[in-house]
């Protein structure tokens, strides 16, 4: 269990280096997840039958709320909890090295925005905040420490200081990013209107049980409008995941070199889909080391050939066939 993967992990530079990390990500996996093992055996799916990416299966993202997805008997450092919303049961990453996720939130961030200490971060996640174990929490709080700006920081329901302090920003020229949940964004442009050209104005997704969830189109050209923004950006990321990928614009997202998104054919998943063809959307987070880096999510999607993607809605239940749709 060398950690030569970890090493080269943020240092990936194609795509034959992520086939071949991948594998050996998988083989690693395989024989010391007991959870994922007994997963892959099921399917008749072993080191010698997975021969190329292709052939890797995709553990279902359920099974992160009835089994405890770690590997090689490692100790948990923490715990990232899922969303609860009414009688669900929540997800929960049992996490097993912390300087695994900042690493590759820190190089992921700088990757697609540059440095974090070019930045004021302003962060409107109060869904999140009004709970424990958010791994959002856990990297916008780093992110915010490191950007090393006097206004950084978080608001919760205190929307008036919030525009005071955008206003401010925005007369000096500050080059600020504004990260909220979808509900939250739109309970401030709903209340103030703005005129940004120095900020990113960036979306989590999701309403969270506040208000009825809109498609993106609508969602964005609100925001556009509220904060007088040619776009607004987007992340994509999960309780199941230590890596993110992220829109700068129409809701088309980019990963990062150790994360790969593939999609699934929805009557028979575990046939991989070619490109732009809508399927479930199942990821490859190479910095899931120690828990489980071939994930089958609910999410409904659509790739391209420059490895770029689009989130279009979610599975209705948790049938991994997904038959039934729910456009959001």
């Amino acid at each position: 269990m060398a950690n030569f993967e970890i090493d080269t992990l943020f240092d990936i530079q194609s795509q034959k280096e992520f086939d071949s990390l991948a594998l050996k990500t998988f083989k690693f996996q395989y024989r010391y997840n007991g959870v994922y093992h007994t997963f892959c055996e099921h399917l008749k799916r072993n080191e010698d039958s997975v021969q190329q990416v292709s052939d890797i299966p995709f553990l279902p993202i359920q099974f992160f709320k009835s089994k405890k997805i770690l590997t090689a008997k490692k100790n948990t450092e923490i715990i990232f909890e899922s969303s609860r919303t009414t009688g669900a049961i929540t997800s929960k990453h049992f996490i097993a090295d912390t300087t695994i996720y900042k690493k590759s939130y820190l190089n992921g961030f700088k990757a697609f925005y540059g440095d974090v200490q070019d930045y004021c971060i302003l962060a409107l996640l109060p869904a999140y905040l009004e709970r424990k174990g958010s791994s959002l929490i856990y990297m916008v709080d780093d992110l915010i420490r490191k950007s090393n700006h006097p206004d950084s920081g978080f608001y919760l329901n205190n929307l008036s200081e919030l525009k005071i302090k955008l206003e401010k920003l925005e007369s000096l020229g500050t080059k600020t990013l504004l990260i909220g949940v979808s509900f939250a964004l739109l309970d401030l442009v709903e209340k103030y209107t703005f005129s940004l050209r120095h900020t990113i104005v960036m979306e989590t997704g999701g309403m969270k049980g506040r208000r009825k969830e809109m498609i993106r189109n609508e969602l964005h050209n609100k925001l556009k409008k509220g904060f007088g923004v040619d776009a607004i950006h987007s992340e994509y990321g999960m309780t199941e995941l230590l890596s993110q990928a992220y829109s700068k614009g129409r809701g088309i997202f980019k990963s990062p070199p150790w994360m790969k998104i593939l999609t699934r054919d929805t009557e028979n998943p575990l046939e991989i889909q070619q490109v732009e063809k809508t399927g479930g959307i199942n990821i490859i987070d190479l910095a899931n080391r120690y828990s489980c880096s071939f994930i089958a999510t609910q999410d409904l999607g659509k790739t391209y050939k420059d490895d770029s993607f689009e989130v279009l809605g979610r599975f209705d239940h948790s049938d991994i066939r997904g038959c039934n749709l729910m456009a959001l």
